[in-house]
């Protein structure tokens, strides 16, 4: 990997920042490469997991990113531009700009729950800001991973874009190696290490991390419309996804009424879930035992667990990792489900007396990714805007604001720090050099010594 780095860093140094076309070149050249192996990677994403649709994977997936590839390529010209920027007047009339250049060589770790968008979207960013970028995708899709690896291997030449496979320890080799940046999406304990080890070669990071993200449920707002969006979000790649709704707020005396409603829209996305092949399963037997566990604290410290679509011990299942949805109410911060970030189709119901309960329940734990708010446009919308700190926020719906692409993503706190979309992705990947150019013509002399009057009456000017 260290040979592939100074490959990489060496092809750079000699090469120099790539021009425009050649960028649009290597953004067109993936797009390509994406559409061309479309069947693929929806066979090779299914068999990792178990099983997921290939309708799930071409708009979880591959929608975003070739989405994104547009997206960057009609963009990009203008993002390359330098920047002008102001000159105060003691200054003028000198000149002053930003130029964006590439960074140099970017390390990506990307992970399992979206294996194709999450390593080619960030991938697609660093090239387009004119980066070279070494990949580590997840070892827990090994066939995606190596389908990924023959793809970039027939479109880039390793000392532009190398794919480096491997276990955990290949992981931690990769980030501790110096690159000029490093991405990583996955959990918030794995990204602290992430962040320790860049931090022996001062490696700035992006951390795509997750945590409890919170819906909350407006008094008096539809809880149709409510439960709807709450379920596409929570059960969307059957919860394994780091934007998905961890547990709801939902006013005291509405909670009842708010599961029977999420229970019919369960039924109406997914009839006969346990059979039903929209529904994805759980990546490996690891997660289910996981799962398990949350369900098995919760119940044993007083919480009821409601079964949503069948019951999953007493009928079939399309697989042996198909895990049906469960509603957990009765919950406290004691338990295993309200600690840890679910990461599945597992939704915790917790009741709340007055908005500001619940406002000050979110604030009380570490910041969200994406929280998600349900009401009507007014002052309780406003004041949970307001006064919660997060992650992007999507309202009256879950998850959509990531298909955004003029919308920079990224935690805040523990859900992590950084943005690799949008502009703000560009210029995250990019290195913004000040620029300022003096004249022949100018009034620096003013302002070197042997001072004079004109210096005095300048500075009294500027200190008034």
């Amino acid at each position: 990997m260290r040979d592939l780095l100074d490959t990489q860093r060496a092809a750079y140094l000699v090469t120099g920042a790539p021009t425009l076309e050649t960028r649009l070149n290597q953004l067109e050249a993936l797009k390509v490469a994406v559409l061309a192996h479309r069947q693929r990677l929806i066979e090779a994403v299914s068999a990792d997991f178990g099983h997921r649709s290939a309708q799930e994977t071409s708009y979880l997936d591959l929608l975003p990113v070739v989405a994104t590839i547009d997206y960057l390529k009609s963009n990009l010209a203008r993002w390359m531009r330098p920047e002008r920027r102001r000159v105060a007047l003691h200054f003028q009339p000198g000149r002053a700009e930003v130029v964006y250049q590439p960074l140099g060589v970017i390390g990506i770790i990307s992970p399992w729950n979206y294996p194709i968008v999450l390593a080619l979207t960030p991938l697609a960013t660093a090239l387009a800001a004119g980066n070279r970028v070494m990949l580590k995708p997840s070892e827990s899709v090994p066939r995606t991973s190596a389908l990924l690896e023959e793809m970039m291997a027939s479109v880039f030449p390793t000392d532009t874009v190398a794919l480096v496979t491997g276990d955990v320890g290949v992981a931690a080799e990769f980030s501790r190696l110096p690159f000029d940046h490093l991405v990583f999406t996955g959990s918030t304990a794995v990204g602290r290490t992430v962040m320790r080890v860049a931090a022996d070669n001062l490696v700035p990071v992006t951390l795509e991390l997750g945590g409890k993200s919170p819906a909350i449920v407006a008094r008096g707002s539809s809880l149709k419309r409510a439960a709807h969006g709450i379920a596409f979000g929570k059960l969307t790649n059957s919860g394994q996804t780091c934007i998905a709704p961890d547990y709801a707020l939902v006013a005291r005396e509405e909670v009842e009424a708010f599961v029977g409603a999420f229970r019919t829209e369960v039924d109406r996305f997914y009839p006969r879930i346990a059979t039903n092949p929209d529904y994805a399963t759980i990546i490996d037997g690891h997660h289910v035992a996981r799962l398990q566990r949350l369900l098995h604290d919760a119940s044993a410290k007083g919480a009821i667990v409601h079964e949503i679509g069948g019951s999953q011990q007493n009928g079939p299942v399309l697989h042996s990792r198909t895990f049906l949805p469960r509603i957990v109410t009765g919950v406290t911060d004691a338990m295993m489900v309200m600690r840890e970030e679910i990461f599945g189709p597992i939704l915790p119901i917790v009741p709340y007396d007055t908005l500001d309960d619940a406002i000050a329940y979110v604030n009380g734990h570490a910041r969200p990714l994406a929280p998600y708010f349900f009401g009507p446009d007014g002052p309780d919308r406003a004041d949970v805007l307001a006064r919660t700190t997060s992650g992007n926020v999507t309202i009256n719906d879950t998850l959509l604001h990531y298909a955004q692409d003029d919308l920079p993503f990224g935690g805040v706190g523990a859900s992590g720090m950084g943005f690799y979309h949008g502009h703000e992705g560009f210029k995250a990947l990019s290195h913004a050099k000040g620029i300022f150019i003096q004249p022949r013509l100018n009034m620096s002399d003013v302002i070197r010594p042997p001072f004079g009057a004109l210096f005095d009456q300048i500075t009294r000017f500027i200190l008034r």
